[in-house]
């Protein structure tokens, strides 16, 4: 069963960090581009940061550009987050998804499997 699991949610205060993983299981994704996304109560899923098969190219929302660093271990079958400098507006369900090609997408459709999601809370 291909499988895709997120972890390292929570809460955090405004200005804090914290660093989502992936862990991919059922299968290699190792050529496959993996995303990010994340979704606000009463607001569409919405694309965060991507990274391409190999690792050597990445994609991100101007909202989390500089913030926000994606990573991948092809090795491990998995998959990270690294966000600084939190705001509340960040606050979401966020979500980890493999794409069905080798390289960057920021839709949606263009990803077929998906994680459960993890939640972050960013106080004031």
């Amino acid at each position: 069963q291909v499988q895709l699991v997120e972890s390292g949610g929570g809460l955090v205060q405004a200005g804090g960090s914290l660093r989502l993983s992936c862990a991919c299981s059922g299968r290699t994704f190792s050529s496959n581009a993996m995303a990010w996304f994340r979704q606000a109560p009463g607001k569409e899923r919405e694309f965060v940061a991507a990274i391409n098969w190999s690792g050597q190219a990445t994609r991100y929302a101007n909202s989390v550009k500089g913030r926000f660093t994606i990573s991948r271990d092809n090795a491990k079958n998995t998959v990270s987050l690294q966000m600084n400098s939190l705001k509340p507006e960040d606050t979401a369900v966020y979500y980890c998804a493999a794409d069905t090609k080798p390289y960057i997408s920021i839709m949606k459709d263009a990803y077929a499997t998906w994680g459960q999601g993890t939640q972050v809370t960013v106080s004031k």
